[in-house]
């Protein structure tokens, strides 16, 4: 079969892209990544993760920045971490941000905060029956972890995993957030997702980070029985009664 030099190029394009992509979602599902986490995750050198960055980065759909760390700090320079811009998470989000913000806006001017915070713990209540049923399903030790693989199945790309530190507890991570948008112009979709996550894990849960904040994962802090939340969070809106602030 012969080629005139353009199929070549295109199928090398096309697999670019693809490669690109699985970059991409890799940050999406795992959050703000080095090179080497990305290389070890898609299979590839990390000279090549690094060549496909560049590109992302070039074309705003992620962005270079220190890595956060919470509790105590270690010795040396933070290392980068590559996350996902706004623009790269709308390439994956196919929420309807523009209606639901709009719905929410005539919530309030009709019915004020109340109502919308009322909406807030209505939507949690619906949604959270299958996630009640998994978490109540699981050992008490495995509740986050359950937790996690349902909010995932939501698409929230969700983890949970010991916390840093001398912190006794676990952190529920939620690398992507179907609503981040509309949240971060109304907070109670946030303090009424962690109301649920403290009443369905019967404790006190601690919101550290959110999406909608700006912060490159939503992070909540699970004690373990016995133990209290930290006192520090990475914004003082963080922390209401029952926890706070991806949603």
């Amino acid at each position: 079969m012969k080629y005139d030099g353009e199929a070549p190029q295109e199928e090398l394009a096309t697999g670019e892209r693809s490669t690109r992509n699985r970059v991409a979602r890799s940050i999406l599902d795992h959050g703000p990544s080095t090179a080497a986490d990305l290389a070890k995750r898609v299979g590839l050198t990390q000279a090549a993760v690094r060549r496909h960055l560049d590109a992302l980065v070039s074309d705003d759909v992620v962005e270079a920045r220190e890595q956060r760390v919470y509790g105590a700090r270690t010795r040396g320079r933070p290392a980068k971490v590559f996350a996902l811009t706004d623009c790269g998470r709308d390439a994956f989000d196919q929420s309807y941000d523009k209606l639901a913000a709009d719905a929410l806006r005539f919530i309030a001017a009709s019915g004020g905060d109340e109502a919308v915070t009322a909406f807030a713990r209505a939507r949690m209540a619906a949604m959270g029956e299958a996630y009640r049923a998994a978490v109540e399903a699981a050992e008490p030790s495995e509740r986050t972890e359950a937790l996690a693989r349902a909010l995932s199945a939501d698409g929230y790309a969700a983890t949970a995993r010991s916390a840093p530190g001398p912190q006794q507890g676990e952190q529920l991570c939620q690398h992507h957030c179907p609503v981040a948008h509309v949240a971060e112009q109304f907070p109670q979709l946030c303090e009424a997702e962690t109301e649920f996550f403290s009443s369905l894990l019967g404790t006190h849960v601690q919101r550290l980070a959110t999406l909608a904040h700006g912060d490159g994962v939503c992070t909540t802090y699970v004690p373990r029985s016995g133990q209290t939340a930290p006192p520090q969070t990475t914004h003082s809106a963080s922390a209401s009664t029952a926890g706070r602030n991806p949603a």
